[in-house]
């Protein structure tokens, strides 16, 4: 892919800028340019102008450059590999996105925290988190969001070994960035080179080393055209580890120097495995000297940046003894194969294990002690039996988790599908033939009466209520805003037309609770508060009814149906469990919304729960009501237009 020159433009007209400038907010401006572009191509840098923009920040009282700031230094801690840090900054400015940000900021702080999560091992966190993104991009659709959490998905998939999944991630996420017009943004470039290096991995694993090769390069390619090279050692010691495996040590070597050379690159740990690869080269080579060398400033490094670094100290001691064996130092070369021997088994690599015995026995069979040969072989062959079982198990594992996947999928898939027809049967009994008459019949009366005011002002609420009912028929999810608006209409029908104004109602929503952005399952209260007039108030005067909204979790609202009715016993009594057309009409219309519930509650992977309260008079046991707890899945999430952000 061809970089824009607009990309490329060096940042020091800005710098310029900046050091002329003294007017505090225009510095601000100038910062947050600058950070904005430095947090991929020189992190450092960024690092050091954040100071002063926080600074300016609080000085200024300018709360909303507190998103960018936040978001800029959680980038910049990940790519310093800061992982805690960059955790505590994105998650602040997930609170500030919270109160003042739009839907675009929402998303990406997401998917940059899940980054974070990935590199700490905190798969699950990572994975709620891309499931959140993805249901905001339900509302709002955005192709270049889209690839970003699909790459996100792949390196999931990596982390599970399951291979097959990854690499359909990486190259659905690459088709989607390179169909985007041009020019792409600095981000959408970064994702890029995350896609070609999790590609790498993959065929890396597979040994299709060519194709890994290639892959690692268009990573280590695109971060040089563009100057990011904050984690370009990295991109470089994968694309030498590459060519090694392809024996093209002349490649190899040249990578890998490139990789101690890259001065942006913080990683220690990349400049150590640089190191003692360029000394394997160099044992190839038969320049056992800087071999040993190179060998010894990869331990120190090791040493100091990862004390229990075992499979790479066991690496360094076979490949020791393997220079020694060379030049004939035999017993150092022992001393070094137990070494690396005691290390590999500090962690249980067989693999490693088994190789180590290997070329002992090889090395006493040289010699002709064939005893000590035969007794290390059938060492070798225990511990190559172990590591063939090992892979075996974890073949075993990958399929159990792709299995897994497509079982959950499978089931999400017919859950959704039973949900879907619950809703449209609960949608073709939502409304009693008693209340469309009882309506009908109030209008009726206005009309012969000659309140044509009346008839005029109730018929259109009945008119708009009998479209919603078919409108909402179409939808799985609607706003709780749209959810209390139809209860309104509907209780305010019953109010007038049916109970003559002997009905109240309220309906109260917590402060914490945004309406208008929460997203319910269609119509799942009216059925509950349909229950409470049949039931309860049909046979009283002046009935209340209170239905409340209240948050219970993250993922669940707590809505509260109650009444002041004659109770569920005294009800009972009155109303027959069948009609001559069949079981009561509101016994089967909650059994059905219940049956709802409880499948959008799985889904979710949680528990459902409907608690119906008798209340009583506790001094005489008479009833006072009864009172419905329903936990309602928040199945999505919608906000509001005017809060979308632009690319």
């Amino acid at each position: 892919m061809k970089i824009p020159t607009a990309l490329k433009t060096p940042s020091s007209q800005w710098e310029r800028q900046l050091k002329e400038q003294k007017d505090a907010r225009q510095r601000l401006v100038l910062l947050d340019h600058l950070i904005g572009h430095y947090q991929f191509t020189n992190a450092r840098r960024a690092q050091a102008l954040l100071e002063e923009m926080e600074r300016l920040i609080s000085e200024l009282e300018l709360p909303d450059f507190s998103i960018h700031y936040f978001s800029y230094k959680g980038f910049v801690e990940n790519q310093l590999y800061q992982y805690q840090d960059a955790e505590s900054s994105f998650q602040k400015a997930a609170e500030l996105i919270e109160e003042r940000g739009d839907v675009s900021e929402q998303i990406s702080v997401c998917i940059q925290l899940a980054g974070v999560y990935i590199n700490l091992n905190n798969m699950d966190g990572a994975s709620a988190l891309l499931e959140k993104a993805s249901k905001l991009l339900k509302v709002f659709p955005d192709d270049p969001l889209q690839a970003r959490i699909i790459c996100r998905e792949g390196y999931i998939h990596l982390h599970y070994s399951n291979f097959s999944k990854a690499i359909e991630s990486f190259l659905e996420a690459d088709k989607q960035l390179q169909s985007l017009p041009l020019p792409l943004e600095y981000m959408d470039y970064y994702f890029l080179t995350l896609i070609y290096s999790g590609l790498g991995k993959v065929y890396e694993h597979n040994n299709e080393w060519k194709k890994s090769v290639r892959s690692y390069r268009r990573a280590a390619d695109m971060c040089e055209n563009l100057g990011m090279r904050t984690r370009l050692s990295w991109h470089y010691l994968n694309v030498g580890s590459g060519y090694m495996a392809l024996n093209d040590n002349e490649n190899a070597e040249a990578y890998f120097k490139k990789a101690l050379e890259e001065r942006d690159d913080s990683s220690t740990l990349a400049r150590a495995s640089a190191y003692a690869n360029l000394g394997y080269i160099s044992l190839l080579q038969r320049q056992f000297e800087p071999a040993l060398g190179l060998f010894n400033r990869a331990e120190r490094i090791y040493q100091k940046v990862k004390a229990d670094d075992y499979y790479n100290f066991s690496n360094l001691e076979r490949w020791r003894a393997m220079v020694y064996l060379e030049t004939g130092e035999s017993d150092k070369a022992m001393n070094h194969f137990v070494a690396a021997y005691n290390f590999a088994r500090k962690i249980d690599d067989f693999k490693q294990i088994s190789g180590i015995l290997k070329e002992i026995a090889s090395y006493h069979a040289e010699i002709g002690d064939f005893k000590s040969a035969y007794e290390y072989q059938i060492l070798y062959d225990q511990n190559a039996e172990k590591y063939a079982n090992e892979l075996n198990l974890r073949k075993v594992m990958e399929l159990e988790v792709k299995y897994d996947a497509e079982k959950k999928k499978k089931e999400a898939e017919l859950l959704q599908l039973q949900a879907t027809r619950l809703q449209l049967k609960a949608l073709r009994a939502q409304m009693n033939p008693h209340f469309l008459y009882n309506a009908l019949n109030g209008i009726q009366n206005y009309i012969t009466s000659n309140e044509v005011k009346n008839a005029s002002k109730y018929l259109a609420k009945f008119a708009n209520l009998m479209r919603k009912s078919l409108e909402y028929s179409e939808l799985e999810i609607i706003s709780l805003e749209e959810e209390i608006e139809f209860l309104e209409d509907y209780l305010t029908i019953n109010a007038k037309l049916r109970f003559e104004d002997q009905l109240f109602f309220e309906i109260k929503v917590d402060d914490e609770i945004e309406e208008d952005i929460l997203g319910v399952p269609t119509m799942i209260i009216q059925p509950y508060v349909e229950n409470a007039i049949e039931h309860g108030l049909r046979s009283r005067k002046k009935g209340k009814i209170t239905v409340s909204f209240t948050p219970l979790d993250d993922d669940n609202l707590l809505c509260v149906v109650e009444d002041n009715g004659i109770g569920r016993e005294e009800a009972a009594k009155m109303q027959p469990k069948t009609t001559e057309n069949g079981p009561n009409f509101r016994s089967m219309g909650t059994a059905i919304t219940e049956k709802r519930l409880e499948i959008l509650h799985q889904i979710k992977g949680g528990q459902y729960y409907v608690n119906t309260i008798d209340l009583k008079n506790t001094r005489t046991g008479k009833a006072l009501g009864t009172r419905v707890e329903i936990k309602i899945p928040i199945v999505d999430i919608q906000l509001p237009s005017n809060n979308i952000g632009h690319r």
